[in-house]
């Protein structure tokens, strides 16, 4: 069992995106696979640049408000909505609110180091 706190902080502040995120599952910390998950959050103004990834991921927006872009096309989001990408979609975010986006992700890895983040 584990809170999002007792994992560290990991994240970007450069041409990838503004965010913050703290992988909860994952093979190289927790007895665990198929899986990774964690908490992922952006400021306002956060983003994530669009990217692919060979794994299928999905999102929960747990708070806040945000604007998902899969395969150029926008989707607004906001808390209680969820979000499947297929492996190998071009997707990104990025936070449309003035509160803190929250979002928990579920990828279909064994572990956070095997996801491969090809930027556009």
């Amino acid at each position: 069992m584990l809170r999002d706190d007792d994992r560290p902080d990991e994240g970007w502040h450069d041409e990838r995106g503004l965010l913050t995120w703290r992988t909860l599952f994952s093979a190289d910390a927790t007895p665990s696979d198929t899986l990774v998950t964690g908490v992922a959050e952006l400021p306002a103004g956060g983003f994530l640049t669009l990217h692919r990834h060979d794994q299928a991921e999905t999102c929960y927006v747990l708070s806040g408000e945000d604007m998902v872009t899969l395969e150029g096309i926008d989707h607004p989001i906001r808390s209680g909505s969820n979000v499947f990408v297929p492996g190998g979609r071009e997707h990104g975010a990025r936070s449309t609110g003035v509160a803190v986006l929250r979002v928990f992700y579920v990828l279909a890895a064994d572990d956070f180091a095997d996801v491969d983040y090809v930027f556009s």
